[in-house]
């Protein structure tokens, strides 16, 4: 969706409320008291009222923006200029953008809907053949790591992150040239940096019945071939980054390149969340103006907690 259309589409509040509702139709209403599914629309109270209990449910609950005061406007403006631009937007110049006085509900919204770009990649997992590494990423150190490295002030500090990459293997049938393709990825920061943190990571994120996973040597992936299919490892040397784990370490370079040209510090503790932004559109990169109305979906369907 360009920005004319999104002018055309989304003209005032109401417009937006009700593009809103009718993709919350789509997904379902549950009650919070009974579990009922059927529902009848209190226009006048902005909620639905259950119809076996009569319990209400308001529009935004059980929704990212249950609780935000901001408007149904202010919302959809920010998944606009989110899920329009491939680098994405720093919560300071969403801010700007949309002329508003105070960052910290700015912040807390574009943080929720990368949380939900998160939850909604979750539930899918990778399969066939899947290229896994990882990559360090510099982000501010955190107040407690200060306090027992002694670093001053804005300091850095590298986070590492496993990145996983489904490709399959293509032929050209009149060369016989052998390529990969790049398909679905994830992206998930290892807090534990021992063999069972990987093995956790990977086993949640990848099909583990069928799946071929190509790694390099690396002690952290000893386990592997225990849960998939088939596991192959090959030494790290250049032509293993261009060949084997080429799809990987292309999503690494993009990801630290995105992040140095649109914020000003990432700090540790919300460094999963920009990665969720940035794997959300990666994986989307073929949807044009159908990425909108999912991420309006994913707002809603994401526990926003």
């Amino acid at each position: 969706m360009d920005i004319f259309s999104f002018g055309v589409h989304f003209t005032d509040e109401e417009s937006c409320r009700l593009h809103f509702k009718v993709q919350r139709d789509k997904q379902g209403v549950i009650c919070h008291r009974c579990q009922g599914i059927e529902h009848y629309w209190l226009k006048n109270k902005l909620s639905y009222q259950c119809k076996s209990c009569n319990a209400r449910v308001s529009l935004r609950s059980g929704t990212i923006m249950e609780s935000s005061k901001l408007s149904f406007m202010v919302w959809y403006k920010t998944i606009f200029l989110l899920s329009t631009t491939k680098k994405g937007f720093s919560s300071k110049e969403i801010q700007r953008q949309l002329g508003l006085k105070r960052y910290e509900p700015v912040w807390a919204m574009v943080h929720k809907l990368r949380r939900a770009m998160g939850q909604r990649d979750d539930r899918y997992t990778l399969e066939g053949m899947i290229e896994a590494d990882e990559g360090y990423f510099t982000v501010e150190a955190s107040a407690h790591k200060h306090k027992t490295q002694k670093a001053g002030r804005g300091s850095k500090t590298k986070n590492n992150v496993m990145v996983m990459a489904e490709s399959t293997i293509l032929e050209d049938i009149d060369t016989g040239k052998v390529e990969r393709q790049a398909r679905y990825f994830k992206a998930k920061v290892l807090t534990n940096h021992k063999v069972e943190g990987t093995d956790q990571t990977l086993q949640k994120a990848i099909d583990n019945d069928d799946s071929i996973v190509f790694t390099d040597k690396s002690t952290s992936y000893v386990n592997i071939a225990d849960y998939v299919d088939i596991h192959i490892s090959e030494k790290s040397n250049e032509q293993t980054t261009k060949e084997t784990l080429k799809w990987v370490h292309i999503a690494i370079s993009n990801a630290k390149r995105n992040f140095v040209g649109t914020y000003h510090k990432i700090k540790a503790k919300y460094l999963q969340l920009y990665l969720n932004e940035f794997i959300y559109k990666l994986n989307r990169r073929y949807f044009g103006e159908k990425i909108f109305d999912r991420l309006v979906i994913a707002s809603i369907t994401a526990n926003g907690h």
